[in-house]
């Protein structure tokens, strides 16, 4: 077969698929299991015209020249380069004729386009290619594993591909081999809730494990599979992980961490903790627990003290879904990506011409703690980083904003730290909100809501007279014999438009106030907050990326060079910037062209 006479070894690398989606061309809208509109074909194929001179592109986040993207798929660095594969519709604005595009880096800023890696073309995949992982096996060799669509009735079954020629710095041409599909559903799965494999790992037994997302009744599942050749997956007796009352698991992520660097995902040990990290198709948030990975029974057991379901720890507590990690060997270090989709209405997407980001690939190691992960920006970002001001030892007294002039606000990166004398003031919390629902307690204590400590933060694309801003910032609350720290990105005044749909089938915009809690120790009475900024894209990393926040906004007044940045405080304490850096943030040479 073509496989065996253009490369010679058996194995490659695993990239597995995280959202599942489905093909089809009436003329209406059509639900796909709670992930993506499916629209008309007029639409799906509706090319864009002159992106270059949208008003809310990002400047320096991920994205193609134009069109739709989604989740990040199979991402890896093989010889030196950064390989990033993800969802993509070539032909439109809106999810449909989904391909796995693919981009290549040297320093995960700059990225080059090259040829798309898959694409329905096979009897495994002729009704969709969804997301997957990337594994490189041993002798350094590349293999994708992802889920491919074999009917109109969304049967998913789990593929792979491999490089046609290794000796290719940039990988651009991928091989489907007719021994395809590699692993299919049997009678005890729900084969259309099958997919989204993940990285492979190594045993000491010798056997390869991947895991494969899905659901039972409204348990969510990662089923476990296991291979001596990677070519013969047989099924284990118990799932890696499940939790009831969870529905549908996407995009699965499976790996150890550590509290200093990163680590390859076959490494065990018996002081290494593991991520399990899960999208959750019902609520469209990731989710993921710490705990231990019982390599002789093959299961992972989360922590007693992790929340194992819809009130658990997230990555990201805003516009963050189908994340995907990998471990970088020339760094040691542990990268994810996330994509964050559009929150305008379905008109304007179609009108600009193109949809979605992906955010600022983050390291992720494990808090020294022991309780949470701390997500922050991958060094390579500072070297985008140009006019700079700083501002130290300011006060800011009950209602005053501050203004921080001589950068591009509205292109900016943006690291502060806020300090107070006393915690006296903090508010009591209220014994009759949920504690598990901080964006219904941000939505009520938003940032013009008088407090004690807090509210304090950053405006973030303000209009002159303030019409319109993004404000991000915290408040604290007195709880018993603690301290809780509420974290807010409030999208709710970002625009003065309406942005209601005209479209049938359309969306409207959506303008949350996401907001979670920050677990910090408040001894020294500090605060800190990093927040880049990028025309239509704040993402904010609190307390050192213990708590991280994206919002997708849509500002009608705060464009470019009419875009301002304030600091404030609208509690009765007095709030001190200690320091304040911040820097216009350059466009990359490249970007997908």
């Amino acid at each position: 077969m073509e496989f065996t006479k253009r490369v010679h070894w058996v194995l490659p690398v695993l990239y597995i698929s995280c959202l599942a989606f489905l093909f089809n061309t009436n003329n209406f809208v059509l639900v796909v299991d709670a992930s993506h509109d499916v629209f008309s074909e007029d639409v799906l194929s509706l090319s864009a015209v002159n992106v270059k001179k949208e008003r809310h592109r990002s400047g320096y986040h991920f994205q193609p020249t134009k069109h739709w993207i989604n989740d990040p798929n199979g991402p890896m660095y093989y010889n030196g380069v950064y390989h990033l594969f993800y969802q993509y519709n070539p032909k439109g604005a809106v999810w449909g004729n989904i391909v796995w595009a693919h981009s290549v880096s040297k320093d995960l800023i700059n990225w080059e386009k090259v040829e798309h890696a898959i694409f329905p073309s096979k009897p495994f995949d002729k009704y969709g290619c969804w997301s997957g992982s990337a594994t490189v096996l041993p002798g350094n060799k590349p293999v994708i594993l992802y889920t491919g669509i074999v009917d109109d009735k969304n049967t998913q079954v789990q593929n792979y591909a491999v490089p046609a020629n290794l000796s290719d710095p940039y990988l651009r041409e991928w091989i489907k081999p007719d021994n395809n599909p590699l692993i299919v559903a049997d009678k005890a799965i729900n084969g259309t809730y099958f997919r989204d494999p993940t990285t492979a790992w190594l045993g000491k037994d010798g056997h390869w494990r991947i895991s494969i997302g899905g659901k039972k009744n409204n348990r969510g599942i990662s089923y476990l599979y296991k291979s001596r050749d990677f070519m013969h997956w047989v099924k284990a007796k118990h799932p890696l992980h499940a939790t009831a009352g969870t529905g549908n698991w996407e995009c699965p992520d499976f790996f150890p961490v550590s509290a200093t660097n990163g680590l390859d995902t076959s490494v065990v040990g018996p002081n290494v903790k593991h991520v399990m990290k899960v999208s959750l198709d019902a609520t469209r948030f990731e989710y993921y627990t710490l705990g231990s990975y019982d390599v002789g029974k093959d299961r992972y057991i989360p922590d007693p003290d992790m929340i194992d379901g819809w009130n658990g720890l997230r990555y990201d507590y805003g516009n963050f879904y189908a994340s995907k990690s990998f471990f970088d060997p020339s760094k040691n270090r542990r990268i994810l990506w996330g994509w964050a989709n559009e929150s305008d209405s379905t008109d304007n997407d179609i009108k600009k011409g193109w949809a979605g980001v992906q955010l600022i690939p983050r390291t992720i190691v494990l808090d020294p703690n022991g309780k949470q992960l701390l997500q922050w920006p991958v060094e390579e970002l500072e070297t985008l980083r140009g006019n700079k001001v700083e501002v130290s030892n300011k006060i800011l007294n009950k209602g005053e904003n501050v203004e921080i002039k001589g950068i591009t606000a509205a292109q900016a990166d943006v690291d502060v730290t806020f300090s107070f004398e006393s915690l006296d003031k903090a508010e009591m919390f209220d014994p009759s909100w949920d504690r598990y629902d901080a964006q219904k307690i941000c939505s009520q204590k938003g940032s013009t809501v008088e407090g004690g400590l807090g509210p304090f933060g950053l405006l973030t694309l303000a209009s002159q007279n303030l019409e319109e801003y993004t404000p991000v910032f915290f408040r604290v609350f007195k709880d018993q014999d603690k301290h809780l720290v509420l974290m807010c990105s409030d999208a709710s005044r970002s625009s003065v438009k309406d942005d209601k749909t005209k479209m049938k089938d359309g969306k409207d915009a959506y303008r949350p106030s996401f907001a979670g809690f920050v677990n910090v120790d408040l001894t020294e009475k500090k605060l800190s907050l990093r927040s880049l900024i990028d025309n239509s894209v704040v993402e904010s990393f609190g307390a050192g990326g213990k708590t991280c926040i994206t919002s997708r906004v849509y500002p009608a007044l705060a464009l470019f060079g009419n875009a301002h940045l304030y600091a404030f405080n609208n509690g009765t304490e007095t709030i001190k910037i200690d320091s304040l850096n911040a820097w216009t943030m350059n466009k990359p040479r490249e970007m997908n062209h």
